[in-house]
C-alpha cells in the first residue's frame, strides 16, 4: 500500500515514513517529520553527480518535475552574516524569481548565495539541501504552485532520497510561507 496516489518509480526503493526496519538510513529531515508525526515516503534514486538538475531527479523517482521541488538559498543584498539568510522552495521546472522572493521577503534585493556556502550555511551539499532540520532555521518561502498537489516531492536531506509528503504537512514542518516565486526557465 502506498501513501499517496503517484505512479511508483521503477527500480526505486519506497519507504513509508514511520516504519522501525528499512534499509534506507534516516536521515535528519526525516527523523523531524517521524517527531512531528507526519506521513511521508521515502523515495531513493541513483545519483549522477554531473546532472544533480530537478527534472532528471523527477524521471528517476516517476513524477513530473514541476511535483519536484528544490530547495534554493538565498541571502539579502548588503548581509553577510547569516541573518540575511532565507530558503527558497520552488518547482524543478522553474528557476527563481529574485525580485519576487525579496518581495515576499520584505527585502530590497536578495541574492543565490554561492554553492561553497550551502554546506556551511545548512549542513547540506548541493543536490540535497532541504529545508528540513538544517544547520539553522531559516525564513522559508515556498512557490505558490505547491498548493496544486495532493504529494511533492522535496529532497531529504541527501542526494539520492527524495521526500513524498502532503504539501500541508509540508508548510507546517518548515513554517513555509506561499508566494509566487517561480518562473519558467530562460
Amino acid at each position: 500500500m502506498t501513501l499517496y496516489n503517484v505512479m511508483p518509480a521503477q527500480k526505486n526503493l519506497m519507504v513509508k515514513g514511520n516504519l522501525a526496519k528499512t534499509n534506507v538510513p534516516k536521515t535528519n529531515a526525516a527523523r523531524l517529520l517521524d517527531q512531528m508525526g507526519m506521513h511521508y515516503e521515502l523515495r531513493a534514486y541513483k545519483v549522477d553527480p554531473e546532472d544533480l538538475a530537478a527534472e532528471t531527479v523527477a524521471a528517476k523517482i516517476g513524477l513530473p518535475a514541476e511535483q519536484v521541488f528544490k530547495t534554493l538559498v538565498a541571502r539579502s543584498e548588503g548581509k553577510n552574516d547569516r541573518d540575511g539568510i532565507m530558503m527558497a522552495v520552488i518547482p524543478g521546472d522553474q528557476e527563481l524569481n529574485l525580485k519576487a522572493l525579496a518581495a515576499a521577503a520584505g527585502e530590497r534585493k536578495v541574492q543565490l548565495v554561492p554553492v561553497k556556502e550551502l554546506q556551511a550555511l545548512t549542513g547540506y551539499i548541493r543536490g540535497g539541501v532541504t529545508a528540513l532540520a538544517g544547520k539553522r532555521d531559516y525564513r522559508v518561502f515556498v512557490d505558490e504552485t505547491v498548493e496544486l498537489f495532493d504529494v511533492i516531492s522535496i529532497s531529504a536531506g541527501v542526494r539520492g532520497l527524495q521526500i513524498l509528503i502532503a504539501p500541508g504537512d509540508y508548510l507546517r514542518a518548515v513554517k513555509g510561507t506561499v508566494a509566487a516565486l517561480g518562473q519558467a526557465k530562460k
